[in-house]
């Protein structure tokens, strides 16, 4: 049957239709019931590209430069993944996790603990990222508990941002964050400033050593009441797009030893070669006591997130009043999922990923360093395959939006920020279409 045609007004009147009822009934994220957006359609994906179908009937095909919120890192259609999904479903889909195991969700325990830090050696499998996160400060929580400390708090800095849920959304800035909305309902945690920005920035630097200093006498006064440290490793995402330094992760990690708190890394964004290095954490000798990860571990193709801890964690709650770690997702270790999952990271193996990584990352700071000279820009900056132009006012997202699609790039900026964290496949060619279309875009919007 060939594809529908804009003209075709059987095709548009159905077009149409769909639209109106998403305007009426669907709800997307972080938007007005009373002002619905008008959405373009998805009609395929295939490699780097999405087939488009805009309100007005009008279908085009765009480079993808967010990845679909930075999880199909691979693109899309992609015969390995595909081939495990097929081959799984001829199996089960799904299966309980109580009381049952298989094969999927054992196989992809034993990579991840394989490709973890040192020492984290127990996998916990949970549905999203930010239920990772509710698993992980839980995790915390009962370990303290168990060992008869009554920490309740966690200690994190500015800037950050866990997910939508509310243990995660306690540790999110709750000024400059996206829950302030809910400040007074949410636990209060300890919240340092946000580290100085640079990867590369010198521990005598002056930025540094203020930071340190304040960030010491903080911890200090709260720290009998400090369960744990939870940071993004190096690159805050939704927060902000912020870049810091190893050594700054690293007096974060030491504080928490020093006053016998746990750390948490949260790789959901930075994890399996977004940053560079397999784990953004990697920069850092120190590993952390728990990791979670999410996002890009299926490779984009189904919802599945991971907590991975230390023996010496696994352990301390297991002994505890209750006797083990009290969370069960209903889909927790989906066959489905797990097995996406594995062909995935199986994939990131066989490609020489950081190299693919690296190549990116001089791509967007080629292409994207003509931002600098805007006047609406305020910073460029580049780590791995992450490309962010903040400019000095709020985004015009609309305006932006279109004038990228208009030069076939689909973006989804926020805040202050556009940004690209394009699919590692991507080619230089269509890298360059993207950050052209993006300076482009800024500079016909914003000026």
């Amino acid at each position: 049957m060939p594809a529908p045609t804009p003209d075709d007004p059987d095709d548009s009147a159905a077009l149409e239709a769909l639209l109106a009822f998403d305007r009426a009934h669907v709800w997307h994220p972080y938007s007005s019931a009373l002002t619905p957006q008008d959405p373009h359609v998805v009609e395929s994906a295939e490699g780097v590209r999405l087939t488009l179908r805009g309100p007005d009937g009008t279908r085009r095909e765009v480079v993808d430069a967010m990845s679909s919120w930075w999880c199909a890192i691979h693109g899309y259609r992609v015969p390995e993944l595909d081939d495990a999904a097929r081959a799984q479903l001829g199996r089960m889909s799904h299966v309980m996790f109580g009381g049952l195991t298989h094969e999927p969700a054992v196989g992809l325990a034993r990579r991840l603990v394989d490709l973890a830090p040192d020492g984290l050696e127990h996998v916990f499998l949970a549905d999203s990222g930010s239920v990772s996160v509710e698993v992980a400060t839980k995790m915390a929580l009962q370990w303290h508990l168990a060992a008869g400390r009554r920490r309740t708090r966690f200690f994190t800095v500015r800037g950050g941002y866990h997910g939508d849920t509310f243990s995660p959304m306690s540790v999110t800035d709750p000024e400059g964050g996206m829950h302030s909305l809910f400040r007074g309902v949410l636990p209060e945690h300890v919240f340092a400033p946000r580290p100085p920005g640079g990867l590369d920035l010198a521990p005598d630097d002056p930025a540094t050593v203020a930071w340190e200093r304040t960030t010491r006498a903080l911890f200090a006064e709260h720290a009998r009441d400090v369960a744990a440290v939870v940071v993004e490793p190096v690159l805050q995402g939704a927060g902000g797009m912020h870049v810091w330094s190893p050594y700054a992760l690293g007096v974060l990690h030491d504080l928490a030893r020093e006053h016998g708190a746990l750390v948490i890394h949260d790789e959901i964004a930075t994890g399996f070669h977004r940053t560079g290095p397999l784990w953004a954490g990697d920069r850092l000798a120190s590993p952390p006591d728990i990791l979670c990860v999410g996002k890009a571990l299926t490779g984009g193709y189904l919802t599945l997130a991971a907590v991975l801890c230390t023996r010496e964690v696994a352990e301390g709650v297991s002994r505890g009043e209750a006797g083990g770690l009290m969370h069960g997702p209903t889909f927790m270790g989906n066959p489905l999922a797990c097995a996406v999952a594995s062909a995935n990271l199986d994939l990131l193996a066989a490609r020489d990923t950081a190299s693919e990584v690296a190549r990116i990352e001089r791509a967007l700071r080629e292409g994207l360093g003509a931002a600098a000279g805007l006047e609406s820009v305020a910073d460029v900056r580049t780590v791995g395959a992450v490309g962010v132009v903040e400019l000095r006012e709020p985004v015009r997202v609309a305006e932006v939006t279109a004038a990228a699609l208009a030069r076939g790039v689909w973006v989804r900026p926020f805040r202050t920020l556009v940004y690209t964290m394009p699919p590692y496949v991507t080619s230089d060619a269509d890298l360059a279409t993207v950050t052209t279309a993006l300076v482009a875009a800024i500079e016909d919007v914003h000026g």
